[in-house]
């Protein structure tokens, strides 16, 4: 039987979520039925290494056009569609997470069916038509949430619901390693709040930092660690925030950018994803599933992508956007269990994740949708 190669376009490697995700999708994908090639714009970013080590086939092509002016772009999507027919796959799939359409143009040029996975919340205002025209120039979607099915493809026949899985294992946790401990201040009485985010406003920091403020006279021994870009113009603004704040220093951490997630998560109780109800929103949060997969506390906005995460099985773990006090009454709930009790009720969030979350169940849905397209006349 005939392998199916899907070549796969991310515009970089630069940071590690997205990049990272896709990366461990591909490494699933079953070797004997499919083969996997990679578009990428440049070689920066230190995770663009670590998919060189794969050995998978990377190709470094520009593939970004200007939609205007209207000739040119048809021009460059010509272009780009011979580089896409020397290659020769049977299916594109791209991770961009933009509303992009002169990629799907170039496809249909080249003749090779085209897909595309919705990585975010982004529809409306002025990147709408961009949407829609992707949308419909698209052989396939793949959506990461519920919200994005019933709001932005509703009736698609092409659309389909795939979650994003993670690897268990990856993420399962592990003794505290002493190295972190001492790096971060951490003492044998200290309990940690902790979030993953990239920190730009939509992520709803402050709120958390706020939340947290009003409890930390009652939860002296607690801390709040925060793993992210920290010089970001929205970061230097939480920690001007701070810097009038004496009683708080070495209460609420920045790490900056993290390769070692997992370490820090071995000393975490509860995982906070704060983030608001605008703009782009959430997807289908990675660091989220992490965390459950870590055994911790999960407490999350409820909003697209980590609803989907948390209605089903854990809604009181829910709060409204944007609303510090209803974060600070969840926090105050879980910051007062003892460490057995928090140790528990991550028992059940791993329980859950395995059960719903895991890559391999979206593994199978990828292949599944990839062999049904091919199958298309």
């Amino acid at each position: 039987m005939k392998k199916i190669t899907i070549l796969y376009t991310i515009p970089n490697f630069n940071t590690a979520g997205s990049g990272k995700h896709l990366l461990s999708i591909i490494k699933k994908l079953d070797p004997n039925l499919f083969e996997q090639q990679i578009i990428c714009r440049h070689d920066s970013g230190d995770f663009f290494n670590d998919v060189k080590k794969t050995g998978i086939k990377i190709h470094i092509i520009d593939y970004y056009i200007k939609p205007r002016p209207f000739m040119h772009m048809i021009k460059e999507c010509h272009k780009l569609s011979k580089s896409f027919k020397k290659i020769n796959p049977d299916i594109i799939h791209s991770y961009n997470y933009a509303a992009d359409y002169t990629e799907p143009i170039a496809a249909r040029m080249a003749g090779i069916k085209w897909v595309y996975t919705k990585k975010n919340m982004s529809w409306q205002g002025p990147s709408y038509r961009g949407w829609k025209f992707r949308s419909w120039l698209a052989d396939g979607i793949m959506a990461q949430n519920s919200d994005m099915m019933r709001d932005f493809i509703p009736n698609y026949r092409k659309a389909e619901l795939i979650p994003i899985g993670i690897d268990i294992n990856e993420y399962k946790k592990q003794s505290p390693n002493n190295t972190v401990i001492i790096q971060w201040g951490i003492t044998e009485q200290t309990r940690v709040i902790m979030s993953v985010a990239n920190l730009v406003p939509v992520k709803g920091i402050e709120i958390l930092i706020k939340a947290f403020e009003n409890l930390h006279k009652k939860f002296n021994h607690w801390v709040l660690i925060i793993v992210g870009n920290d010089m970001t113009d929205y970061a230097l603004k939480l920690k001007g925030y701070l810097s009038n704040k004496p009683y708080l220093e070495n209460k609420i951490i920045f790490t900056g950018e993290q390769k070692n997630v997992r370490g820090l998560l071995n000393i975490a109780e509860i995982y906070v994803q704060p983030t608001l109800n605008i703009g782009r929103k959430e997807g289908g949060p990675i660091s989220t599933l992490e965390a459950m997969a870590n055994g911790k506390v999960i407490i999350g906005s409820n909003i697209s992508g980590i609803r989907d995460q948390l209605l089903k099985q854990f809604p009181e773990h829910l709060f409204k956007a944007g609303d510090t006090a209803a974060l600070e009454s969840k926090l105050d709930k879980f910051m007062a269990h003892s460490k057995i009790k928090n140790q528990k009720i991550g028992d059940d969030f791993i329980n859950f994740v395995k059960k719903e979350f895991d890559i391999s169940i979206q593994k199978m849905k990828s292949e599944l949708f990839y062999q049904n397209l091919i199958q298309q006349l």
